[in-house]
């Protein structure tokens, strides 16, 4: 779902939003935010800038405050404390959202209107929407134009609700878990659909529990658990902040014990072991120095993953409360929101 464009809006035969200056104000902006829910704090003194142009991933386990933040940023909700601004304005006036797509966790479409017919009536309330043809296309639904949208799979209307936030060419795109019950080639045509928006100028801000989408995406990843900001940093120096290394190697031998060894896992009814340790070299040593048996040994970076679970790592019954207590956006169906936009159109 969108909200209609700057006035600048790119041509009609292209989904992307126009180029800014590099120097041009961020284009959301979020200083010092505080969110509660009754005692419950989503938020606490968060602040983030999104410059015209960044795929932003945000990333944080189940009550983090993620939706919350993108509730705040689409004037959904107002934050109990901050501030925050939406392309130069309040993102509670329509106008701000003029310039913005959001595709929420959950979008309730019409269950008797086609897909086709959809994707006309929004993009019908935008100066210059993409082709219902070529956005259908896109997203590789250009065969189910004619199917009622109560007879699509949960994938399938998830991608069409990514492309309806598409489809008044946005200066802004939030993306809440966008590829939630996709399987492999759904997921592959939506990242090419975002990489072909972002490489046409536009803001993505996304959030993901699939840390593999945000690595293949991202060029920025914010890193957020218990409603506080954890890291903020290019993709490059999150993966470069992660002192453990993974070591896999066959061996008969429990190596879990060994000098240095943060965890140690076993394959199943296999001497496969991975390994993890902030010295991998130290560990090849001892174990050549101490004689034990090996073989098939493998040592690599960490992966945006095990950076992701070494930065929000926190004791275990803390985690489980936070947890239990997570407060996330209730989720906001297609309709609400096209009726939110009319207002912002008119």
């Amino acid at each position: 779902m969108t909200t209609p464009p700057s006035p600048h809006a790119p041509p009609r035969h292209t989904a992307a939003a126009p180029t800014a200056a590099p120097t041009a104000a961020p284009v959301i902006e979020v200083t010092g935010v505080t969110r509660r829910f009754g005692t419950v704090v989503a938020l606490d003194d968060v602040s983030l800038a999104v410059a015209p142009g960044e795929l932003v991933g945000l990333l944080g386990p189940n009550g983090a405050g993620k939706s919350t933040l993108l509730s705040l940023v689409s004037g959904l909700r107002r934050p109990d404390g901050g501030a925050v601004r939406l392309l130069g304005g309040d993102p509670r006036d329509a106008a701000s959202r003029r310039g913005l797509g959001i595709t929420p966790q959950e979008s309730g479409l019409p269950a008797t209107l086609r897909v086709r017919e959809v994707v006309d009536f929004v993009g019908g309330h935008y100066p210059d929407p993409v082709p219902t043809g070529e956005l259908l296309e896109q997203f590789g639904l250009a065969d189910l134009a004619r199917r009622q949208t109560g007879a699509m799979s949960g994938g399938q209307k998830r991608r069409l609700a990514v492309a309806l936030a598409m489809v008044g060419r946005p200066r802004v795109v939030l993306l809440d878990e966008p590829t939630t019950g996709l399987d492999v080639s759904g997921r592959q045509a939506l990242w090419e659909a975002v990489r072909a928006y972002h490489a046409g100028g536009g803001t993505v801000l996304l959030t993901s529990h699939y840390l593999e989408e945000v690595q293949a995406l991202a060029q920025r990843v914010v890193v957020i658990d218990q409603g506080v900001v954890r890291a903020d940093a290019p993709l490059e120096q999150i993966l470069r902040q992660v002192s453990l290394r993974r070591v896999v190697v066959h061996s008969a031998q429990d190596l879990s014990g060994r000098p240095g060894v943060v965890r140690a896992e076993r394959d199943p009814g296999s001497d496969r072991q991975e390994v993890y340790t902030p010295d991998a070299d130290a560990l090849v040593r001892d174990l050549v120095l101490s004689g034990v048996a090996f073989s098939g040994l493998e040592v690599r970076g960490a992966s945006l993953e095990e950076a992701f679970e070494q930065m929000v790592a926190h004791d275990g019954a803390a985690r489980r409360a936070a947890g239990a207590m997570g407060t996330t956006v209730a989720a906001t169906s297609a309709t609400t929101a096209v009726t939110t936009q009319q207002g912002a159109a008119r």
